[in-house]
């Protein structure tokens, strides 16, 4: 199907496997909501531009940019394996009380989502980046969100999972009002891609916590660059 027509009906699948997620994730005290509702209150707004943009571009430049995209990704993510690299070097070097202190104010974020700040100012931004790129391109919450979490709001990977699945709720919402506004939503296949989303969200969520965040972080940019090698190839032939 052209690229427009997948991503419209790609959210149908996005919301139904979010909403799946999310709800297990917030039965299991797991979810921060607040980071959330904060990304999602800003991503709706600039995914109903998205959408709009992803109706009036030709699918080659739609997949050359989302190819792009994908591989900018999985720079950032290296970018904060290396952070992540330099950080544990430094604690290596502290006194004994200085670690113990931060162990404490560790456990005592983790014993309660409540307890950690949210950060306003890059959590806006990023809702307002993953909105513009989930109505461009039907992408959920991990392509775009869960990197730059890692990076600007310092979030572990799980943790950034979770918090970008719940935001994506409401921002596939906001993109699949103005692609089915615009008849390019096809609702059977878009069930169909919910439904095994639905299954495979409950497996996923149960599975996540068992992994080890480096098997994680492998398979996530393996998949990454698999998607953007496809992208690619997709954009060359469409150029054509």
């Amino acid at each position: 199907m052209p690229l427009v027509q997948a991503t419209a009906t790609s959210l149908v699948g996005v919301l139904l496997s979010s909403l799946s997620g999310s709800w297990r994730n917030l039965k299991a005290g797991e979810l921060n909501w607040r980071v959330s509702l904060l990304l999602s209150g800003f991503g709706i707004i600039t995914a109903q531009v998205g959408a709009w943009l992803g109706d009036r571009l030709p699918d080659a430049w739609l997949s050359l940019a989302f190819a792009a995209l994908l591989l900018v990704t999985i720079s950032l993510m290296n970018l904060r394996q290396k952070l992540q690299q330099k950080q544990k070097q430094k604690l290596q070097h502290q006194t004994p009380t200085e670690l113990e202190n931060r162990q404490v104010s560790e456990v005592q974020a983790l014993s309660s989502l409540k307890v950690a700040p949210v950060k306003v100012a890059p959590t806006a931004a990023i809702g307002l980046l993953a909105g513009l790129l989930s109505g461009l391109f039907g992408v959920g919450g991990g392509v775009v969100m869960v990197p730059l979490q890692m990076l600007f709001l310092d979030e572990a990977i799980k943790s950034a999972v979770r918090t970008s699945l719940g935001a994506i709720v409401l921002i596939s919402i906001s993109g699949l009002a103005q692609h089915t506004w615009n008849n390019n939503v096809l609702w059977i296949p878009g069930i169909c891609l919910g439904l095994g989303g639905i299954l495979g969200a409950q497996f996923g969520t149960r599975l996540l916590p068992r992994l080890p965040d480096r098997i994680v972080g492998t398979l996530f940019r393996a998949f990454l660059i698999g998607l953007s090698v496809y992208m690619t190839v997709r954009g060359l032939a469409a150029w054509r």
